[in-house]
Formats: structure tokens, C-alpha cells, sequence
């Protein structure tokens, strides 16, 4: 005997949408309207800083990449330390990501199995291309908006970044158009284009699960 549609319904995994967009391009502000609609959304950064002082095997790999100098005597990651000794270091960044981008990715599978019941979930990612952790998502969003408005929000934002700093951080990101090229949706983000009904209208496509065919 078949369940009833709403149990079968309840019991589906949901749609797994990623979004991302350059530093300063408002990707949060757009998930807090998918949040108010009742989408669970899963903050990748905000976990993966969270992992990096609650998991035990995660911390023990950085205090061997690093050294004890990655943490306080409180517990708590020496995030300006650690900072410095990545950010002009490719290969330095590239240990730190090995070591958190597989705790995170473990933490996120655990998440998406808590949320069966949901039409769909959001995947926020700052790296969601240049880390790879797009694959297994069944679509993806770039929000976008311009290269000097990005600048302005991300210095009235953190007012601690100098402009030489974020526009760094903007030069290791992928560039706007290769970021809008591989995703398969866009939200645009610049001041002058509504946000609301873009998002409205993706709600409602994400609910009916009309997706673009994925290649592969």
C-alpha cells in the first residue's frame, strides 16, 4: 500500500540550491527574503568558523598545520593570526581550505538530512565554485551586482578591511562574469533592480522543481 501523499511528501529529500556572489555583493541579504519565506538556509562560512572551535578533529589539523599559535589560551581561533599567515600564501590558503572544507562538507550532509519535509534548501557559499562544493546541488544562484558597489558595501561594512585589502580578496574570488557563467540563476543586486519579486519568482520555480537540465 502506497503512504499517503503528504507523508511521502515529508519524507523527500529536498532540492539543493547553492548561492554565491562576490564579497559585497548581498548573497545574505538575499537569503535572510528566502529565510522569511520558510527556506532553511545553511551558512557554509559562518559553520565553517563555528567547526574550527567545536571540532576537535578539525582543530587538532590546524594546530598541526600551524602551529598552537592558531588558537587562543581561551580556545578560540587567532583569526587575525591565522589570517596573516595565509592571506599573501597560496599554498598556506590552500592547506587551511583542505583541512575545513571536508568538515563542512560533512556538516552540511548532516544538515540536509535534518530538513527532509522542506520543498528546498539553501547552500550560501562564499567559494561555492572555487571550492567545488556546487557538486551534488541540483542548482545554483549567483547574486551579482558592480565591482564598485561591492567595494563601497564591503567598506561601510567592515570597517576594519582597508580598500587595498577587499580589493584583494576581490582579485581571489572568480570574476563576476565566469561566477555568472556557471551559475544557473542570477539575482540582481544593484541598487536599482527590485530583489523582492527576482526571489519571488525563483521561490515559486524551485517549488514547481523546474530546473535547468545539469550536464553530467
Amino acid at each position: 500500500m502506497c503512504p499517503p501523499p503528504e507523508e511521502s511528501a515529508a519524507n523527500l529529500p529536498p532540492l539543493q540550491i547553492g548561492i554565491t556572489g562576490g564579497i559585497g555583493a548581498g548573497k545574505s541579504t538575499v537569503c535572510r527574503i528566502f529565510a522569511a519565506l520558510g527556506i532553511p538556509v545553511y551558512d557554509a562560512d559562518s559553520r565553517a568558523r563555528s567547526l574550527q572551535t567545536t571540532n576537535s578533529e578539525l582543530i587538532a589539523g590546524i594546530q598541526a598545520a600551524f602551529g598552537p599559535e592558531a588558537y587562543l589560551p581561551d580556545g578560540s581561533l587567532n583569526r587575525s593570526w591565522l589570517a596573516a599567515q595565509v592571506f599573501d600564501s597560496p599554498d598556506r590558503l590552500a592547506l587551511l581550505n583542505d583541512l575545513v572544507h571536508p568538515r563542512v562538507a560533512e556538516d552540511y550532509a548532516h544538515w540536509v538530512q535534518q530538513q527532509a519535509g522542506a520543498p528546498y534548501v539553501l547552500k550560501e557559499a562564499a567559494l561555492l565554485f572555487e571550492a567545488g562544493s556546487y557538486r551534488g546541488l541540483d542548482a545554483t544562484i549567483t547574486v551579482s551586482a558592480p565591482e564598485g558597489l561591492r567595494l563601497r558595501r564591503t567598506l561601510l561594512r567592515d570597517a576594519q578591511r582597508s580598500r587595498q585589502q577587499v580589493q584583494e580578496i576581490m582579485e581571489r574570488q572568480l570574476p563576476e562574469g565566469e561566477r555568472l557563467q556557471r551559475a544557473d540563476f542570477k539575482i540582481v543586486n544593484d541598487e536599482k533592480t527590485l530583489v523582492l519579486p527576482q526571489v519571488l519568482r525563483l521561490h515559486r520555480q524551485f517549488l514547481r522543481k523546474e530546473l535547468p537540465a545539469r550536464q553530467g
